[in-house]
């Protein structure tokens, strides 16, 4: 795990505010000992999650967004760690891996010019390293039995959890995204783009549901090519359901489910779809946080709900007074799909 920067025992006491009378979570969360091999560890602890972040914005830079995200992590461990253990959720249920080391990789890439063939290609080749890192991480998780949750960084991140997941399983899986995007550009180098069109050209995503599209950020070529697909591919979008009322949002969550749940899925949530969460492409429109909430507790609660991916937040993008609540968003989004295990459906 060389290049896993592992959360220590300290690390939490650093950011967990203890209060006499109360149990934070931060007491309660599991750590892997210094002097344990890791993956023995994670397999053999009580926890059933793992947590553990991708701090990185490479693939948002690919992508001709702002970067932000790799602020993401910390502000979530912060919020994570002060919530409160008690009979609705117990922090003994989630072990915090840590983080991928990307430090050189963020360093290599903040100078480039993505305008550029070359510095383009340059990008790319950094996301492809850390493809295979988050892959290995994901795979590593699953084989221990355990129920991986990842903060990232970019949506390019994507691609690793679902190759990761597939190797894991040993077949392709499915997906659904709460994303206003599709994230599924052409094969033109890695970014945050693209990373489920290359999951689906490299045969470890079998079907993939987008849940609430936003009409206006999706090019033609892309909804042609989905369009194509329709057997394998299926989406609805916000208009449809919130603006014209076409669709219900309860229904459609039902549809998608009986598309994605003959497999293994993963549950992929792009903060950029909900209104004036900072992010590398805000919205002042979308679904609201308690429909992204009830969201997640449903398709949570499935048997064959795998991972959970939260990302695009980026906490450095907002108010300086209130660059904290991204990471508390993310902390209700991370105990909600805890909380939505105890009611697993058959």
């Amino acid at each position: 795990m060389e290049n896993i920067i592992r959360l220590t025992n300290s690390d939490l006491t650093k950011y967990t505010s203890q209060r006499s009378g109360e149990i934070k979570f931060g007491e309660r969360i599991i750590t892997i000992p210094s002097d344990a091999n890791s993956w023995e560890f994670v397999n053999k602890c009580d926890a059933d999650f793992v947590l553990f972040g991708v701090p990185e914005d490479i693939g948002v830079r690919g992508n001709f967004g702002r970067p932000g995200t790799a602020s993401a992590w910390e502000s979530t461990l912060k919020s994570i760690v002060n919530i409160q253990h008690n009979k609705f959720c117990k922090g003994g249920k989630l072990l915090i891996l840590g983080h991928l080391d990307v430090t050189t990789a963020n360093e290599m890439a903040k100078d480039l010019d993505i305008t550029t063939t070359e510095d383009r290609k340059t990008l790319s080749s950094i996301i492809d390293t850390i493809d295979k890192e988050v892959s290995h991480i994901v795979r590593s998780i699953l084989s221990a039995g355990k129920t991986p949750i990842i903060i990232g960084g970019g949506h390019n991140n994507a691609y690793g959890n679902i190759k990761g997941t597939a190797l894991a399983k040993g077949k392709s899986i499915n997906v659904i995204n709460f994303d206003a995007h599709t994230d599924f550009r052409i094969l033109e180098g890695r970014h945050s783009g693209n990373g489920f069109s290359y999951a689906f050209e490299e045969g470890f995503l079998k079907k993939y549901f987008i849940f609430g599209l936003h009409e206006n950020y999706n090019s033609k070529g892309v909804m042609e090519n989905i369009k194509k697909m329709s057997d394998r591919i299926k989406y609805n979008t916000y208009e449809q359901i919130a603006v014209r009322k076409e669709k219900n949002f309860s229904d459609e969550m039902g549809h998608a489910l009986g598309f994605i749940e003959d497999e293994p899925f993963g549950i992929e949530i792009d903060l950029d779809a909900l209104p004036n969460v900072a992010s590398s492409a805000i919205t002042p429109t979308g679904f609201s946080i308690e429909k992204l909430r009830q969201f997640l507790h449903y398709f949570g609660r499935n048997k064959n709900a795998t991972y959970l991916h939260l990302c695009e937040g980026a906490p450095e993008l907002d108010e300086e007074k209130n660059n904290h609540l991204t990471g508390k968003l993310i902390a209700y989004l991370i105990t909600d799909f805890i909380k939505s295990t105890e009611h697993k459906t058959a």
